[in-house]
């Protein structure tokens, strides 16, 4: 029985110390290793072993990217005026052994040289060029902070300015200005439009006076022709109408008392017109008129002789 428990013990202390000499890894991670307090090694992603009650982890570092963001800061510029600045740095930790011996906290130092530097730059500009200027801010941010930061095992990724805020009288100046400007752009464009619109419409009305001019030409030399097409019809038909009188005239015997009856029937619309001053008498009309009393005295006699 002792001996069963003697093994059951030598047993659980081999797992302990297994359990203790095992060391899990996550990815992207890497531990800083102490054997007796002084730096032994770093251990990577994945499964090591280390001496227990030998060996010690000091610090576990993160080698992905990190985010350091802090509250707006205020910076005055070149010409006396205070700015909140609001600003974010991209860091990675490239030595372990660096960040974790050469710097106390690595993240609270980039935060307050970040916060440093800031100040030095947006002091040696004017407000429009803090403004207007982001991306030179950015690079000469960079340029320092990569500097100091290397003897730190750090990596700058990269430096974002996300606000720079003037003060609030500056800002109802500046709203202000771009108002004007804004109504100013409206205006311009108005009178633009405006302008093409008179052209257009004084184009439209030129096109639609020369189309209404060729029309009513167009139109005008419809009706003559139409005009002149009709009197050559009414000419032609009269023609035709006399030829074919003038030819029952001479095919065929008509009574000269009927012909000359018919004459002075039509004497009174010949001279119905205003126009019509003057009569033209023809030389038949005596025997025109001889031929009706003739005819009128033979209408009397039969007359008489009716019962």
């Amino acid at each position: 029985m002792t001996m069963i428990i003697i093994v059951a013990l030598f047993v659980a202390v081999l797992l302990l110390i297994f359990w203790r000499s095992v060391r899990i890894v996550p990815h992207s991670m890497e531990d800083v290793v102490e054997r007796f307090g002084k730096f032994h090694r770093t251990l990577s992603s994945g499964f090591n072993v280390v001496i227990p009650g030998v060996d010690q982890v000091r610090e576990r570092i993160d080698r992905r990217v990190q985010v350091v963001s802090f509250p707006p800061q205020s910076a005055i510029t070149e010409d006396n005026l205070a700015v909140e600045v609001d600003s974010a740095v991209y860091i990675r930790v490239i030595d372990a052994y660096r960040a974790t011996y050469e710097v106390a906290n690595f993240i609270q130092a980039v935060e307050q040289l970040t916060l440093a530097t800031l100040r030095n730059v947006i002091g040696g500009m004017n407000l429009e060029g803090t403004l207007t200027s982001r991306d030179e801010i950015n690079r000469e941010l960079k340029t320092v902070l990569d500097e100091a930061t290397r003897d730190w095992g750090i990596e700058i990724s990269r430096i974002e300015l996300k606000g720079i805020e003037p003060p609030s009288s500056v800002q109802e100046a500046m709203e202000m200005q771009m108002r004007a400007d804004r109504e100013k752009r409206a205006q311009l464009l108005s009178a633009e439009g405006e302008k093409q619109s008179a052209v257009l419409r004084a184009e439209g009305e030129r096109s639609a006076a020369v189309l209404r001019a060729r029309g009513a030409a167009e139109a005008q030399a419809i009706t003559a022709k139409a005009d002149a097409d009709a009197q050559t019809v009414r000419a032609r038909s009269e023609a035709d109408s006399i030829h074919m009188v003038f030819k029952a005239l001479h095919t065929s015997r008509v009574d000269p008392d009927v012909l000359a009856y018919h004459y002075i029937q039509k004497l009174p619309e010949i001279a119905r017109g205003d126009s019509n001053k003057v009569w033209i008498v023809p030389s038949e009309m005596g025997q025109a008129l001889q031929g009706v009393g003739t005819a009128f005295d033979r209408l009397r006699e039969e007359v008489v002789r009716v019962p």
